[in-house]
């Protein structure tokens, strides 16, 4: 018998109220649910702007005028929109923010379980993510600003190619959050570090002695 074995077989039940209080935990799951769901709207949404980027490509102008809408590109004088460079770029740049926020969702729905709701025993599956392996609280708190970062920035990229569709402040704005976003994940990943920097090599020195 393996010893998470024998220490579940010698475990002492656990009171009605703890156990309630621990089975609570459960509630999280329609919310990941929900999670799973809002991931397959992106989906969608993916699906259809790669459509009418491949129905441009062949010269469809209903599907170029409908990439000029998805990215708030301007129209040309003469009204006649036309698959250019830049609409390229912002179309792509667009998929590629869908394709960050999806691993986001992921991020939070895989690792969020496994954190907070129940182990999803995954060990030894050949598909198993490698940052699974060592999430917790902490790690998924810092891997998912660095996620949020990535976002901001496409966000900004494709606000700084399309500038000429917005205004001073909304420039101004948009890199203000952005740094602000960047402080925010070094000060939480300084955090981490003076919080469980000194902890890990106790822990790591504990693991080789057993």
């Amino acid at each position: 018998m393996s010893s998470v074995s024998a220490e579940r077989a010698n475990a002492r039940p656990i009171a009605p109220v703890p156990r309630l209080i621990f089975a609570s935990r459960w509630l999280q799951l329609p919310l990941y649910v929900g999670l799973i769901l809002a991931q397959a709207v992106y989906v969608y949404h993916f699906w259809v702007e790669l459509v009418h980027l491949l129905g441009a490509a062949f010269g469809d102008p209903t599907s170029v005028l409908d990439l000029y809408k998805a990215v708030g590109y301007g129209l040309p004088e003469d009204g006649q929109p036309k698959l250019t460079e830049t609409v390229i770029m912002l179309v792509v740049l667009g998929l590629i923010d869908v394709v960050m926020i999806s691993n986001l969702l992921i991020m939070v729905i895989v690792g969020g379980y496994e954190t907070f709701v129940s182990r999803l025993n995954l060990e030894g599956h050949p598909d198993q993510p490698e940052w699974l392996s060592h999430v917790n609280a902490s790690v998924l708190k810092v891997k998912l600003a660095a996620a949020i970062i990535g976002i901001s920035s496409i966000h900004l990229l494709k606000t700084f190619i399309n500038a000429a569709n917005y205004d001073t402040k909304t420039l101004l704005a948009q890199t203000g959050i952005h740094l602000t976003f960047l402080l925010s994940a070094l000060a939480i990943a300084a955090t981490d570090r003076l919080l469980f920097g000194s902890a890990r090599p106790a822990l790591a020195a504990g693991a080789s002695e057993h």
